[in-house]
């Protein structure tokens, strides 16, 4: 997915989840919408170098989007809904390998009572489930890990996906990563242990996890390679 062109400028805080202050290079400071609602960690340092992107529309209250940040360990994007449309694009251009078998593909599909999955891929083998989860953590070493705040949702989303799965139904957990410092993808037992519990839980039922890197850069965001996952952290 391409951006609009975007607005440089340099992080003075994040605060209240969805707010940061950011000035921009001639001197003004401007609130912009965090579209972020983890802990961000690496990803909110004061002083870091971030682009925004800014709409034209008279009814948003804040015209400037936090997109894009310049960490230690390599660009992140911080705005996490666009994963799910990075991997529906990857899957229509064929990037995301292994699903040929379901050319048809759908977003936001009622998966359960008051839950929807991100994706719906169908074909002759029968449908896959996908939920996409955004990784911006990266620990030292090239370490990415999910989640970086305790999350019931996640949990629950493990769930349902395992109640669905059957004879011609599969379901897919897929991290899609943010980071460009990123390189194996584990669960974060440290941060949310249930999470990290209920993950292992749903690998034994059947879900299928896996974790695709992604290009990050002013221009746009492109799903990449698909890289390692375990379960923990590994050296």
């Amino acid at each position: 997915m391409d951006f609009a062109p975007l607005q440089e400028g340099r992080l003075l805080r994040r605060y209240k989840r969805f707010l940061a202050d950011v000035e921009l290079p001639g001197g003004d400071v401007v609130t912009a919408h965090c579209p972020n609602t983890g802990a961000m960690t690496g990803c909110a340092e004061p002083g870091s170098r971030v682009w925004l992107s800014h709409s034209s529309s008279k009814t948003r209250k804040l015209p400037w989007t936090w997109e894009l940040v310049e960490t230690r360990e390599g660009m992140a994007c911080i705005h996490s809904a666009l994963a799910n449309r990075v991997v529906a694009e990857g899957l229509a251009e064929g990037r995301l390998t292994g699903f040929e078998a379901y050319p048809e593909h759908r977003r936001e599909v009622k998966i359960a009572e008051g839950s929807r999955a991100d994706l719906l891929l169908e074909g002759p083998g029968g449908q896959v489930f996908v939920e996409v989860k955004c990784v911006t953590l990266c620990d030292a070493g090239g370490q990415g890990r999910f989640p970086d705040a305790v999350t019931t949702r996640g949990r629950r989303h493990l769930e349902v996906l395992a109640e669905r799965l059957d004879a011609r139904t599969r379901c897919l957990l897929l991290f899609c990563v943010f980071h460009a410092g990123v390189n194996r993808v584990c669960a974060a037992g440290d941060i949310d242990p249930r999470y990290r519990d209920s993950l292992a839980a749903s690998l034994e039922a059947g879900v299928e996890v896996q974790a695709w890197g992604c290009a990050v850069g002013t221009a746009g965001l492109t799903l990449g390679e698909r890289l390692p996952f375990s379960l923990d952290p590994q050296p």
